[in-house]
């Protein structure tokens, strides 16, 4: 009887094997897709206070208010701590600068953390 069934439990073994593979992987796709959403999401934020900072009867801390609400209504208020407003020059014209330093922990949940810095600039449209 014994040598009727030699391939019995082989596609369990089979099967955790693969799993053991694809597991990691699509939790890295995951974590990826998170990081990208995050940053892209951030830098529209801040590209966005940078611009409306750099309008008439604004200035900076206006700009870093309007990023800290737009990353609020659409993340987690934690991505919105890290905001910062300060005036520049670019290429010789004044104008804002928005940065944001944004802290991604993995999957969302907690455990090693992927941190970076994006910022918006814009010319500052005051005379």
């Amino acid at each position: 009887m014994s040598g009727r069934h030699p391939q019995r439990g082989a596609a369990v073994v089979d099967f955790v094997l693969v799993l053991v593979l694809l597991v990691p992987v699509f939790l890295g796709v995951l974590q990826l897709g998170l990081v990208l959403y995050v940053r892209n999401t951030v830098t529209a934020a801040a590209s966005e206070g940078a611009r409306y900072a750099a309008t008439l009867d604004r200035d900076p801390g206006d700009g870093a208010g309007r990023t800290r609400g737009q990353i609020h209504g659409v993340l987690a208020g934690r991505y919105a701590r890290g905001v910062s407003a300060h005036e520049v020059t670019i290429d010789g014209a004044p104008g804002v600068e928005v940065t944001v330093h944004v802290v991604v922990p993995a999957l969302g949940l907690g455990g090693p953390a992927v941190s970076f810095d994006v910022s918006g600039h814009a010319i500052d449209e005051r005379p």
